[in-house]
């Protein structure tokens, strides 16, 4: 296992001192390390990968170094374009140091949306040209400079579980007192028979089907970070007799933020967003989310919702939740949670495919 500190010092020592990326539960302990000795202008918590991998290239073309860029396997997804379209030797020739956490990696037990993106991780970085190790010593990061100060290409770490020592992350007093699971259980018992819920990836699906006595009411996107919302509008669009409810989270809401200006341009009365925002990235370690330091119901004005709650307390969810309900207007819920989940929450039992069949008997019933 290696040390998260050395690893960070090494890097340093290397030139490398700026950091962009999404979170991974895979990579917690060296984002811990990161997020408690680096500046805030020298780590940013990215919308998306792609974003920062774009961060990383501005970087380089101001200062003439690489950058890291960290995320999750998954994140491969969103960063394929400026991979290929920005930072590739044939386009720009701009360096950059992934850091990419191996979920669903082959032979080793994971979730069911990560098994297929574990088994094409190393295929696709070798379809994109992108030279690659898995981190194994602190050695390699002297080849990996090395190729980058060389070809001026980008070079990637993928880091399997358990790569990284734990790394004990100076605990902090929580912002708000609602617990997420709490403001959920509230939530759905004030909710309609025949409701639809369109649930985010993450500790929000998992508390939400742990508080439901059956599942077939609830789409869980156990993937496709920041999708979910698209998937409500969606159903919304073709169900316009049932109320359909977006439960997001911030991290989510911020990764695809441009689609609700669209979900938002159609006006359908049917669908409610909720968001619930406890300012953080939970579910793979803790760390910072950007909207600590924005506006959602702003926010949710500007892309054109005409009607946003912002509450904090089970006592607030009621005293606004029959004007949100019944309005037929564009409408967003903004609930402020406090982070962390119980340490015995359960995960889905069905297979995703089978809550999509339950899913969809439901709502064409």
């Amino acid at each position: 296992m290696l040390n998260a500190n050395s690893f960070y010092e090494a890097l340093k020592k290397h030139g490398i001192n700026m950091f962009c990326g999404v979170p991974d539960s895979s990579l917690k302990d060296f984002c811990a390390c990161v997020s408690d000795n680096t500046p805030l202008d020298r780590n940013i918590i990215a919308a998306n990968e792609g974003n920062a991998l774009a961060i990383a290239a501005g970087h380089y073309l101001a200062t003439g170094k690489p950058a890291v860029v960290y995320m999750q396997n998954s994140g491969l997804g969103n960063i394929v374009n400026p991979l290929l379209s920005l930072v590739d030797d044939e386009v720009y020739n701009i360096p950059a140091l992934l850091i990419i956490g191996w979920r669903g990696e082959p032979g080793v037990h994971d979730e069911p949306q990560h098994v297929k993106q574990g088994k094409l991780t190393l295929p696709l970085l070798e379809t994109m040209g992108v030279k690659y190790e898995i981190l194994e010593d602190l050695s390699q990061i002297l080849s990996a400079v090395e190729y980058m100060k060389k070809t001026n290409r980008p070079f990637a770490f993928v880091v399997k579980k358990g790569t990284f020592e734990p790394f004990l992350k100076e605990k902090t007093e929580p912002k708000y007192s609602l617990a997420r699971e709490d403001a959920i259980k509230k939530v759905i018992s004030l909710m309609g028979k025949r409701d639809i819920v369109v649930a985010t990836t993450g500790m929000i699906s998992r508390e939400l089907y742990e508080n439901r006595e059956t599942h077939e009411k609830d789409f869980l996107t156990v993937g496709s970070m920041g999708h979910a919302s698209s998937i409500a509008f969606g159903i919304a669009l073709n169900k316009p007799e049932r109320k359909v409810f977006c439960f997001d989270g911030d991290g989510a809401f911020l990764m695809h933020m441009g689609a609700n200006v669209v979900i938002a341009s159609r006006g359908l009365p049917n669908l409610k967003h909720i968001i619930f925002n406890n300012e953080a990235h939970d579910s793979v370690g803790g760390q910072p989310t950007a909207i600590g330091s924005a506006n959602i119901e702003n926010i949710a004005k500007g892309c054109g919702y005409s009607n946003v709650y912002q509450v904090q307390t089970l006592d607030e969810i009621n005293n606004v939740w029959n004007e949100f309900y019944n309005l037929t207007e564009p409408c967003l819920l903004e609930i402020k949670v406090k982070s962390g989940s119980r340490k015995d929450l359960g995960r889905p039992k069905e297979k995703p495919v089978e809550n999509k069949q339950a899913f969809m008997s439901f709502i064409n019933g």
